[in-house]
């Protein structure tokens, strides 16, 4: 049975937390992010993101923390969740999966560290290749730590979603729009 929850993934500076804000509004819907709630902890752990990930490879108490935070929001109505493996935790849900090149990853992640007061706290870079060296590094943590601790041979195949978007090619209320129409189809579909 379909779920009414939309469950947001993608590439790291694709604009999970933007379009998942813009959406709930949108519907009127509450929202929760996996990514800020991760945040939250580095900060609280006092260490960066990258570091917090790092950790999460010998201990796997951070990711179960963490998904079990996502499955209990899972738990509600009306919720858009922005997390990389929400898709898994609420297969009912419509999967969403916003796509972007890391060239253009970046340069977003650069700008929103100068507004995103949470991300400066837990992501210290400064420069668009020190952004790169971290979303690579933290993309093969991710994935290394996901196929050990669920069996999930890879969080960003495009396969796992009912709908992808390439947010280089559709600006944010494009975007927006475009998975309201689209989930409201699916809610409608038997």
């Amino acid at each position: 049975m379909k779920k009414e929850i939309i469950t947001i993934a993608g590439a790291l500076g694709g604009g999970k937390s933007s379009t998942a804000d813009l959406v709930a509004k949108k519907l009127g819907y509450q929202r929760f992010s996996s990514g800020d709630f991760m945040r939250k902890l580095a900060v609280k752990m006092n260490m960066s993101l990258n570091e917090l990930s790092t950790l999460a490879q010998t201990d796997e108490s951070i990711d179960v923390k963490i998904d079990e935070e996502v499955k209990k929001a899972g738990e509600q109505d009306k919720i858009v969740i922005d997390s990389r493996l929400a898709f898994h935790w609420i297969p009912d849900s419509f999967k969403v999966y916003l796509d972007l090149p890391p060239q253009i990853a970046k340069k977003r992640i650069l700008n929103n560290l100068k507004e995103n007061t949470l991300r400066k706290q837990s992501e210290n870079a400064q420069t668009p290749e020190e952004i790169e060296k971290k979303i690579n590094s933290r993309l093969a943590s991710e994935k290394k730590r996901y196929k050990e601790l669920y069996g999930i041979e890879d969080h960003t195949d495009k396969s796992n979603f009912d709908l992808v978007i390439d947010t280089n090619k559709n600006n944010l209320d494009q975007v927006v729009n475009l998975i309201v129409s689209e989930y409201q189809k699916w809610l409608g579909a038997n």
